[in-house]
C-alpha cells in the first residue's frame, strides 16, 4: 500500500470515529505515520476536496491544526455546494471525477450519472472549438446538478 493511501485510510478512519470530523496536527500524524509532512498536505489536497465533500480549514503556527470536516448536509445542500465549487471551467476528467465522488456518496444514483457523464464528454462537444469546450461544460454540469436540486423541491 502506498503512503499516500495508507495516511488517507487513517484520516478516514479519524473521520468515522469522530462522526465525520477530525483535528489533525501536520506533524505529530507524519510522526505517527512515519512520513513527512509535505506527504500530509499532498492527501489533503488531493483527496479531501470540496468535490469530494470534505471542509478543510487550517490555523498555522505553534498551536496550528488542519480540520476536515465530512460534508453530511442533504443531498441538496450538497449538490448545490458542488455547483458553487465549479467555476468557469471544467475539464471531462475533473467533471466525471466528481461525478464518480458524487456516486460514492449517494447523492446522485448511477442513472443520473451515466446521464450527466455523457452530456459532459468530449464527443458531446467534439463540433465546439476547443478553447470554449471547459467554459461550455461548466455551464452545462452547474445547470444538470442545480436541475436535480430543483427536481426534489
Amino acid at each position: 500500500m502506498k503512503m499516500s493511501d495508507i495516511v488517507a485510510r487513517y484520516i478516514l478512519d479519524m473521520l468515522d470515529e469522530s462522526n465525520g470530523n477530525a483535528e489533525i496536527q501536520r506533524n505529530e500524524l507524519a510522526g505517527t505515520l512515519g512520513c513527512v509532512p509535505s506527504q500530509i498536505n499532498y492527501v489533503i489536497s488531493s483527496r479531501f476536496t470540496p468535490e469530494q465533500g470534505y471542509i478543510v480549514e487550517s490555523r498555522r503556527g505553534g498551536g496550528g491544526y488542519i480540520r476536515i470536516t465530512r460534508i453530511t448536509t442533504d443531498r441538496r445542500i450538497a449538490i448545490m455546494h458542488i455547483v458553487n465549487s465549479i467555476g468557469g471551467r471544467i475539464s471531462f476528467t475533473s467533471a466525471a471525477t466528481i461525478l464518480d465522488n458524487m456516486a460514492e456518496q449517494g447523492m446522485i444514483d448511477s442513472y443520473e450519472k451515466m446521464l450527466i457523464t455523457s452530456a459532459l464528454s468530449d464527443k458531446a462537444y467534439k463540433d465546439v472549438p476547443q478553447e470554449i469546450r471547459d467554459q461550455l461544460r461548466a455551464s452545462v454540469m452547474k445547470n444538470m446538478l442545480a436541475t436535480l436540486v430543483l427536481l426534489q423541491t
